[in-house]
């Protein structure tokens, strides 16, 4: 074996490389299992020392060990000892509703772009999110072993390969990735899918399409067989996740880190089907005859109902093939105890007999028809003496048939290869004569064609195919995936992805933000509002190991600063599960709003405090559950309790990762026994007071009440949102604002959850940045209103006074109650005569004096905008 590498590979698959038997005495066997994955991975998980995690297709007893292969075992996992094999042992009901029900009801339909054929189940998915949980909880027993065997030789500065095959397992790797980082175990992480990836529009369809993403995306590198599947997966990732992405790298961007995406076409063990091509004996009797060949597998991905009506189309068109040709259709049995494939078999059987019964001659049938396994031998036989080999599947991933005929043709004859664009290999496999299965007619006449195509274009085609096939086989995938990787020794120091995102700058917000670009604009008639809804602690500020510690960089106070000062355009909201006198003294500045307690306190810029109320009953049970936490408290180092009046907060930031998943049953079974759900927040559990109405009070409906307050009723026809924040008492928010506001989850971990965010950004940093564009587009068009009045000369000066709801600062500063409950006074003339008496008041007391006012008679209309003029003189 050519290839070595230098770090151990964990390689996770849903089936082992081997089959595990149990003879009738109940003794285990290992059999063997042929495939290219197999025969080109196995010796090298063999020679590096590596493990292979995955189902071993029995259940085994408790500490059964599967036994080694035997001496005489020819096959590529011969060497791989037991002790390399860590067996998943899956409840045979359970392994049900995750195999039969989620992976092939569900996800191989929808990956194949049959969404019409997908089953969505919340059982069926549920099952498959508990297996992937088992496969993770193997490799990581694996993958600490490895890191203990390296660290004990000296090797602390390598890095075990973790490598997870298919769309069975597309959430382990989160499971596997959260685990290392939380007990510092070195890894590298990858993933490869060996069918399709669908388009955005199908992928969307699948209810948990972000978990299945952000599981994949748990891995450092991700392989596709060609580009369509790659451009996929990057567009599903930036639509759905909000994650950034470089098409023209293939690289894309979540929690901080950069995640390769890889265009890496599979190949077969070509060498081995060219010497089985080479050395078996003919099967096919037939003389004088044409042999056209499909070889499947029974799916009906496989378009087998297509081809056999269009070999019947050519047998109609083009008479003169008859008693001159034969269909050599293989079908390989394929869930045979589901009634949709029972259908599909009736269907082929029924379809196939007509034909025969139709055309068939005393010593002459058109349709040869094996359902069955064959062995090797014979497949390469069946390929050699085919004139035609057609593969037409409706949706395939790659399709390895096509190559392995193209690896047994001899080129003294040789064949014609037909194939369908919507196969993988169809990319790559240009020499090939490309037809749609849809179109029966044109596959009849490709046919036709192929028959009769003269020697030099079949040899010139075939020469071509088998170079490329040889040059690019099964050893050449897994090596351009290893050095991908950078492990192959050889290439130990030329990695040539390690290419990063290029850092987010101030312009990349033109493109998420494009809606607010006319904030710029000069149209006095323009865009209104803009409020800004900002999470604290993780998204202005970074996570610290305790609150206090959490500080506002003096760039991001100084930059709300100035933003503050455009108080006729933007509204700052900083909300946060703090205590509103310690949120106001973190943040440090006046002019802002500030939503604390997730917004059951709120301190507006006039000083008016709003409190949301708490019941009495609230007040007893939440004294009884810090006497419950406190307890608990006691007998763990690290675990504090933070009382925040009507909120309580358990933090465990601060326990040994080992501990915590005891710790955290603990406290909400505390949580639960004192009548309070316990919400989710970085590394801590929080307890939240109910409404008058029965339910929660959060963040979202915080934000709602303070744009309400701010703006009026009618605030979304006039006021554009931003929020941004981390966490899951965010995600109320953003849920509350879907469709409204533009938001943006902080999130620089792994530990990455659900989101309905627009869009992610890394850190706080880059919050900064947001706040940078948006200043950029404020500064295009009007700098910021002075803080104070204008010297004025001693001539009367005339002050306009604007009555619509989007008052300039003058107005702003007449107001002497809350901003919410000063909007219904431009509802009618009578409100306006009041405004008007208190503007006049509020100028007198300025040593200013009124010269003349207009009476305030015209009716009120929403369309237009009165203004109040003021001529006064003020003493200076």
């Amino acid at each position: 074996m050519n290839t070595r590498i230098s770090a151990p590979m964990i390689v996770v698959s849903n089936r082992l490389p081997f089959i595990v038997d149990r003879d009738a005495q109940g003794k285990l066997s290992r059999k063997q299992c042929a495939g290219g994955l197999v025969t080109a991975v196995a010796p090298v998980v063999i020679e590096c020392r590596g493990t292979w995690v995955g189902w071993p297709g029995t259940t085994l007893e408790v500490d059964e060990i599967i036994p080694e292969s035997l001496p005489s075992d020819p096959s590529p996992t011969a060497g791989l000892l037991s002790a390399q094999v860590k067996p998943v042992q899956i409840e045979p009901k359970l392994f049900d509703l995750y195999y039969n029900g989620c992976c092939n009801e569900t996800f191989w339909p929808l990956f194949h772009s049959m969404p019409d054929r997908a089953i969505f189940k919340q059982e069926t998915y549920a099952a498959y999110k508990i297996v992937n949980d088992q496969f993770g909880k193997m490799t990581l027993e694996a993958l600490r072993k490895c890191n203990e065997k390296l660290d004990a030789e000296g090797q602390a500065d390598v890095s075990p390969l973790v490598w997870i095959h298919d769309y069975q397992l597309m959430l382990a790797a989160n499971y596997v990735r959260r685990a290392a980082e939380e007990e510092g175990l070195r890894c590298k992480m990858s993933f490869f899918l060996h069918i399709p990836f669908p388009a955005w529009d199908i992928m969307r369809l699948f209810p948990w399409d972000d978990e299945i993403l952000e599981g994949i995306l748990g891995c450092d590198l991700v392989g596709f067989h060609i580009d369509d599947y790659c451009l996929n997966f990057l567009d599903c990732c930036q639509r759905r996740l909000g994650c950034r992405v470089d098409r023209s790298r293939y690289i894309l961007e979540l929690d901080g880190r950069t995640i390769h995406i890889k265009t890496l076409p599979i190949g077969i063990p070509y060498d081995h089907f060219a010497e089985l091509s080479r050395k078996t004996p003919k099967y096919l009797k037939e003389k004088d005859q044409k042999i056209i060949l499909g070889v499947d597998r029974l799916d009906y991905t496989k378009g087998l109902v297509n081809r056999v009506k269009a070999f019947e189309r050519l047998l109609e068109k083009h008479p003169e093939h008859l008693e001159k040709i034969t269909f050599l259709q293989v079908a390989v049995p394929s869930r045979i105890d589901v009634k949709e494939y029972q259908a599909l078999k009736e269907e082929i059987d029924q379809l196939i007999g007509r034909i025969n019964g139709r055309f068939s001659k005393p010593n002459w049938s058109p349709i040869r028809y094996i359902f069955g396994c064959i062995s090797q031998d014979q497949l390469a036989a069946f390929y050699r003496d085919s004139a035609v080999a057609v593969v037409t599947p409706l949706r395939d991933g790659m399709n390895l048939v096509a190559k392995e005929y193209v690896a047994c043709q001899d080129l003294a004859d040789p064949g014609v290869l037909l194939l369908s664009p919507f196969a993988g290999a169809g990319g790559t496999m240009v020499e090939a004569i490309l037809v749609n299965p849809y179109e029966l007619d044109d596959v009849a006449e490709k046919i036709h064609r192929a028959l009769n195509m003269a020697f030099d274009e079949r040899h010139l085609r075939m020469k071509h195919l088998q170079r490329r096939e040889k040059n690019e086989d099964v050893t050449f995938w897994l090596n351009s995936f290893l050095r991908a990787m950078g492990l192959l020794v050889s290439d130990v120091n030329n990695n040539p992805d390690l290419a990063k995102m290029n850092p987010l700058v101030v312009d990349d917000f033109d493109e998420y933000l494009s809606d607010f670009a006319h904030l710029s604009s000069n149209d006095p008639e323009g865009p209104g509002k803009l409020c800004l809804i900002l999470d604290y602690d993780g998204t202005l500020a970074s996570i610290s190991q305790k609150p206090e510690l959490a500080l506002l960089k003096p760039e991001t106070r100084e930059m709300l600063k100035r933003l503050s000062k455009y108080e006729e355009i933007i509204n700052i909201v900083i909300i946060s599960g703090r205590s509103l006198g310690n949120l106001k003294q973190m943040v440090g500045l006046e002019d802002l709003t500030y939503a604390a307690a997730h917004g059951l306190e709120i301190l507006s810029p006039d000083g008016v405090t709003y409190i949301h109320p708490v019941s009495a009953e609230h007040e007893l049970k939440i004294k009884a559950l810090l006497v419950g936490l406190e307890a608990v408290c006691e007998k763990t180092e690290g675990a504090w309790i933070e009382n925040k009046g009507p909120l309580l907060t358990f933090h465990y930031r601060q326990v040994v990762a080992s501990e915590r998943a005891g710790l955290i049953a603990r406290a909400k079974a505390v949580f639960t026994e004192h009548g309070f759900h316990a919400h989710k927040a970085p590394m801590a559990l929080e307890a939240k007071p109910e409404t008058t109405f029965g339910s929660e009070w959060n963040r979202g409906r915080a934000s709602l009440h303070i744009l309400k307050t701010i703006y009026g009723e009618d605030w979304s026809d006039i006021t554009r949102v931003i929020y941004a924040g981390d966490d899951e008492s965010d995600e109320e928010a953003m849920e509350a604002l879907s469709g409204i506001a533009t938001t943006f989850k902080v999130a620089s971990t792994s530990n990455s959850a659900r989101t309905c965010a627009n869009y992610r950004l890394k850190s706080p940093d880059e919050i900064l940045l947001m706040l940078q564009w948006i200043e950029k587009q404020l500064c295009a068009s009007r700098s910021p209103s002075p803080v104070n009045s204008p010297r004025l000369s001693k001539s009367p000066l005339t002050l306009s006074f604007s009555f619509d709801e989007s008052s300039d600062d003058d107005m702003r500063r007449i107001r002497t109650n809350s901003r919410g409950r000063t909007q219904n006074i431009f509802r009618s003339s009578k409100s306006r005569n009041s405004l008007l008496n208190s503007a006049i008041r509020k100028l007198s007391e300025s040593n200013s004096s009124v010269l003349s006012a207009p009476e305030l008679t015209t009716p009120f209309s929403p369309l237009s905008s009165p203004r109040l003029e003021l001529k006064l003189n003020r003493v200076l």
